[in-house]
């Protein structure tokens, strides 16, 4: 645990002094608290609204601007998004500097969020960083591999992370070049080609591998992860010959309260329809507000500890069969138990709780 987490962690415990209202429940914040703590609520609040509403609350802003005297502004917006509708695919278009703001920091510290290694990547390779679970916002995932604020690049030098996330972000205008410059790609079969043949060595692709499905599974206190049927990345690791690095990070399921509806019924199938229909899934949560603990979108100040296990060599097969994907799969969820087991105690969760593979 660095000193910067210590003392966030402290501050934590010595400040909140709330008081509910009669009646309602609902815990208000004090109003006097430090300063960094409103700058860590900022930044949370902003990833937040990014995450939830920006692509299309942006996109509709766009659209609003073609009838006003800056209609020009949307159409090079939009043209930019034709011209530029390789580049999320082929690497994308990150800068270090925009990986290093002060902003990521203040996100790390709201929770606080922390990045446990267990062993070296040589650079000299490429790998699938494979991270589990989704959690709502992927919080875990988008500070680890989007940003330095809690030292990648320290813990695993030579080694340039690539988080992909769903090419559907990258339609959205202005947004698509705001997650971009923090080194996000899309996350198709192209795009994984690319960072793991055409880009030289020491890339790893992180991918998130419940993807949006899982958050429809997803409670608070559950150990859950959607696997068996996720195959696809064992195949790209085959087909390239990288290793595959099992991630678990403890705590993102339980930043949210969730509701998981039974599969089957009329909620659930509405909640896939619209995935289905949109891609993007419509989980049932709420958390804390910016002025109180109760309600509001914000995520509730837990802790994250993410762990990183041992890469999984993995020999190189252009052509593998499904009997050979399956074996592969099957080592690859040996792993990710194993790192579970190994780690959960240390993060207050009971001996004898499992991993739930779905």
């Amino acid at each position: 645990m660095t000193e910067e987490v210590q003392q966030t962690l402290s501050s934590h415990e010595g400040t909140r002094r709330s008081h509910k209202v009669p009646g309602l429940g609902v815990e208000i914040a004090p109003f006097r608290i430090p300063f960094h703590r409103r700058l860590e609520t900022f930044a949370i609040l902003q990833w937040t609204l990014t995450f939830l509403i920006g692509g299309f609350g942006l996109t509709f802003f766009s659209l609003y601007l073609l009838f006003t005297s800056y209609y020009w502004v949307s159409f090079l917006a939009y043209t930019w998004i034709i011209i530029d509708r390789w580049t999320p695919s082929q690497g994308g278009r990150r800068f270090s500097w925009s990986r290093r703001w002060k902003i990521w920091e203040h996100m790390r510290n709201f929770f606080p969020v922390e990045l446990h290694k267990t062993a070296d990547l040589d650079p000299n390779q490429n790998y699938i960083i494979a991270f589990h679970p989704h959690g709502i916002l992927a919080v875990g995932a988008f500070i680890h591999f989007g940003t330095e604020a809690t030292g990648f690049s320290k813990l695993f030098p030579g080694i340039k992370p690539s988080l992909l996330i769903l090419r559907g972000w990258f339609f959205f205008p202005f947004l698509r070049d705001y997650v971009m410059i923090a080194g996000l790609c899309d996350s198709s079969k192209n795009s994984v080609d690319y960072l793991l043949s055409k880009n030289g060595v020491g890339n790893a692709a992180c991918l998130v591998i419940g993807g949006a499905r899982e958050t429809l599974d997803m409670e608070p206190g559950k150990h859950r992860v959607l696997l068996n049927r996720r195959k696809g990345f064992i195949k790209k690791a085959m087909e390239h010959g990288a290793s595959l690095v099992p991630v678990y990070s403890f705590g993102e399921s339980d930043i949210y309260d969730s509701t998981c509806n039974v599969p089957g019924s009329k909620m659930r199938k509405l909640q896939e329809f619209l995935m289905k229909f949109t891609g993007f899934s419509l989980p049932i949560f709420h958390g804390r507000g910016i002025f109180n603990y109760t309600m509001g979108i914000i995520p509730y100040r837990r802790r994250i500890n993410t762990v990183v296990g041992k890469p999984i060599p993995v020999v190189k097969n252009p052509n593998p069969t499904r009997t050979e994907v399956e074996d592969v799969h099957t080592i690859y969820v040996d792993a990710l138990k194993a790192l579970f087991d190994e780690h959960k105690t240390k993060y207050g969760i009971s001996e004898d709780i499992s991993l739930e593979i779905i």
